[in-house]
């Protein structure tokens, strides 16, 4: 645990722009097709559930950052958090602008794409707002809780970190959108019972992917010779700037 380390420049890495190119892909997806929608599926023992189409794509943005943040650390975890922020915030100005620009009268086909665009995309202001804050507070909570339990751990024991980032990451997130989105609009009891079940969902969603985590997590650190440990780290959410200490990976993860 105390081998020499140093902070290594993000463009050494092969795989990191990747990462952050799948993550905000996943998150823009997900907060764009299908979020309104509701899905009922009949389980056993449980029967029919309804649940939100996009949250069952959703949690794969924290698996893409569970595993920035193991491999790469906090600070660049921060920098791909960000990314998504920012084209979260400029998919939400893009859809506001396009369906509030002027259909021409004289191409019959926008009398069908209008209305469409205005269901699709025309979320109110209260849940574009939602997603955007509820995205930022749980993804920072997310990746800070991994990178200190990673400390915690001493690196050995990745599925605590990754399970138990997630229980607060997700937890923070469904506490702030569905809040800020539908208080006033639905009962009390009613967004109780949605927070709690896709807090639910989500976690196992990444208990079921955990295999999956370890083979990616494993992948990355041996193909790119480093693992990222954060003693030294700020972890301000407000700083783009390159820390973490980068040492040769171990056998810590069991």
């Amino acid at each position: 645990m105390h081998a020499s380390s140093s902070a290594a420049p993000m463009r050494g890495f092969r795989y990191y722009d990747l990462l952050v190119g799948g993550m905000v892909a996943v998150l823009l997806c997900s907060n764009l097709i299908g979020p309104a929608k509701v899905c009922t599926v009949t389980l056993p023992v449980l029967g029919a559930v309804s649940f939100g189409a996009g949250n069952l794509f959703f949690p794969a943005s924290y698996i893409f950052g569970d595993v920035l943040t193991e491999v790469y650390g906090y600070a660049r975890a921060r920098r791909a958090i960000w990314a998504g922020f920012g084209a979260m915030l400029f998919a939400t100005a893009m859809s506001q602008a396009i369906i509030h620009m002027p259909p021409s009268p004289t191409e019959p086909f926008n009398a069908q794409l209008q209305p469409a665009l205005e269901i699709v995309f025309g979320g109110t202001w209260r849940i574009a707002l939602a997603s955007i804050v509820a995205y930022w507070l749980g993804d920072f909570a997310n990746s800070f809780v991994l990178a200190r339990m990673k400390l915690w751990t001493r690196g050995r024991m990745l599925w605590t970190r990754t399970i138990g980032s997630t229980l607060v990451g997700q937890g923070v997130d469904s506490l702030t959108f569905y809040p800020i989105a539908f208080i006033g609009i639905w009962e009390g009891q009613t967004i109780l019972a949605v927070i709690a079940f896709n807090w639910a969902m989500k976690v196992a969603v990444e208990v079921v992917f955990t295999p999956l985590t370890y083979a990616v997590v494993g992948f990355l650190k041996s193909r790119e010779g480093v693992d990222t440990y954060d003693e030294h780290t700020h972890f301000t959410p407000f700083s783009l700037k390159d820390e973490g200490e980068v040492r040769a990976p171990g056998r810590a993860q069991g």
